[in-house]
């Protein structure tokens, strides 16, 4: 009786006790190698089919790709993947983790806008040196709402700023959409941008999003408005962003910038109005259960020859 061969499968967990622990079980069919890209590899190199990078991991653990002759699926942990677009193999899947950050990133949106709003940044510098001083806040109470972007996280961002109080919200799309909510395209961006008090920016990287708002944009924003970028930094202008934040003209609430890491010497470190966090929107506890979620559903459709979900890039039959 022959012995049944095992499809490979690496996923980022620290051993076997511990991948079952996280994923409910795994499935027949499979056999599986733990790797988290931390200087050592599994010796089954040649015969991984399916990949889960480690999350804060990126397309470097692809570096031995041409040994991977086996690889047939990478699936990652962040919801963007140009990066690992160019690194991928012809004829190898890539699937994102699009629905895992939608929770912790409209958190996060939601956070940031906040806190520049009613200067919790300026109040966390005065506790260090026990100043008592208060600034008048900008609610985002009765405030004209835009996101662009309207994918998962746009729509988490909608159904959280529901309790606010906010006077509308207009969502763009690469493609309008009939029903409710309405969707407008990003085609109408520039009609909408003077009655936007509030924008956040949550749209995927591209080639056509990259600098979506630029100097000519930025400008067609209402005095005092804020700008919360939660999706990458390359889709803002930094020059015309340092411009019109560097006047006080309008504000901005950031957990991305372009470059990254922003250099220390960058002014948009020091301009007042401007509310930097480290790339942090999907790193928060709602991660874990909905990235090991993602993984044992990937992996049981992979074991059973379904169709993935997320895919990216369409490579050869997982």
């Amino acid at each position: 009786m022959s012995q049944e061969i095992l499809r490979v499968a690496w996923l980022p967990y620290a051993d076997l006790d511990e991948a079952e622990a996280r994923t409910g079980g795994l499935p027949d069919g499979v056999r599986v190698d733990c790797f988290l890209d931390d200087g050592s590899w599994p010796d089954s190199v040649a015969d991984v089919e399916f990949l889960v990078v480690p999350y804060l991991k990126g397309p470097e653990v692809l570096r031995r790709a041409e040994e991977m002759r086996s690889l047939r699926v990478v699936q990652t942990l962040t919801a963007g993947v140009e990066n690992y677009v160019p690194e991928v193999p012809d004829g190898v899947q890539l699937c994102n983790a699009a629905g895992v950050h939608d929770a912790s990133t409209a958190e996060m949106a939601l956070a940031l806008a906040l806190a520049s709003g009613r200067h919790l940044d300026v109040y966390a510098r005065q506790q260090t040196t026990g100043t008592w001083k208060s600034r008048f806040g900008s609610a985002l109470a009765d405030k004209h709402v835009l996101i662009i972007g309207y994918g998962h996280i746009g729509e988490a961002i909608d159904a959280r700023l529901s309790g606010f109080e906010v006077g509308s919200v207009t969502r763009l799309a690469r493609r309008a959409r009939d029903g409710e909510p309405a969707v407008r395209a990003i085609d109408d961006l520039h009609a909408v941008l003077p009655q936007a008090e509030v924008v956040f920016v949550i749209a995927p990287h591209t080639p056509q999003t990259e600098g979506l708002l630029g100097a000519a944009e930025l400008a067609l924003l209402p005095d005092d408005a804020l700008l919360v970028n939660v999706a990458r930094g390359k889709l803002v202008d930094t020059d015309a962003l340092v411009a019109e934040t560097g006047s006080g003209r309008i504000r901005a609430a950031l957990d991305v910038t372009e470059p990254e890491p922003l250099p220390q010497d960058h002014p948009l470190w020091r301009t007042p109005g401007v509310l930097i966090a480290p790339h942090v929107g999907g790193a928060s506890s709602a991660f874990w259960p909905r990235s090991d979620r993602l993984i044992a559903a990937q992996l049981r459709r992979f074991a059973a020859g379904e169709p993935l979900e997320n895919v990216i890039t369409a490579g050869g039959s997982a």
